[in-house]
This record gives structure tokens, sequence and C-alpha cells, in this order.
């Protein structure tokens, strides 16, 4: 699957996902686009958008989005508070549906 990871994110989290093909907004020179700029290319070339933004469903129309949007939830995007979240994307991965935003971490 193809993962996007949000420019909040650190790199060092493609690591954590083998098996997928992984880019990063920054790597892609998409880091300073606004949300929705930034959805649109990747509406179409990614599966999955990684964020820490836990506004973002609320901000954009998402239900024509071809898109799943996960929402890391911790209390810093710092890569060590991140980690222990990874299992249960990798295992969750494979079940993401387009349109759909999954939460995964502290409430």
């Amino acid at each position: 699957m193809r993962v996007l990871l949000d420019e909040c994110l650190s790199r060092k989290l493609k690591r954590e996902l083998p098996g997928h093909e992984v880019g990063s907004a920054p790597e892609l020179l998409w880091a300073r686009l606004k949300d929705a700029e930034l959805l649109r290319p990747a509406d179409g070339d990614f599966g999955v958008f990684v964020t820490a933004d836990g506004r973002l469903r609320y901000q954009q129309n998402l239900t024509r989005s071809r898109l799943a949007i996960v929402v890391l939830r911790a209390r810093s995007t710092r890569l060590a508070t991140l980690l222990p979240l990874m299992p249960e994307l990798r295992r969750r991965l494979p079940s993401f549906r387009a349109g759909h935003v999954l939460e995964i971490g502290e409430p």
C-alpha cells in the first residue's frame, strides 16, 4: 500500500512500515501545502494519509476522498512518542477503506 506521512511526522516512521511504499510530504516538496492542497494530489497517488492533525476530519470534506486518513494521537509528534502506535498502524493498515478516518493512540 502507498502511504503518505504528513509534514508534522518524522520521516523515520517510514522504517516502521516495511512492505509498504511510504513517502513524506517534505520529500515530495509538499511540505508547505495547506491540507486541502496536499490531499488533492495525494488522493490519486496514495491509499493512506497519516497525520497527527486531529482536526483534519472537521476541516476538510473527505466524503469523496479515495484516501483513508489515519490520525496518530499522542502527547507530541516526537518519534519516541509515536513509535508505540506503529504496531497498531501496521496491524490495521490492510483493512483501511477510502474516505474513512481512523484514530490510533490516546483519546
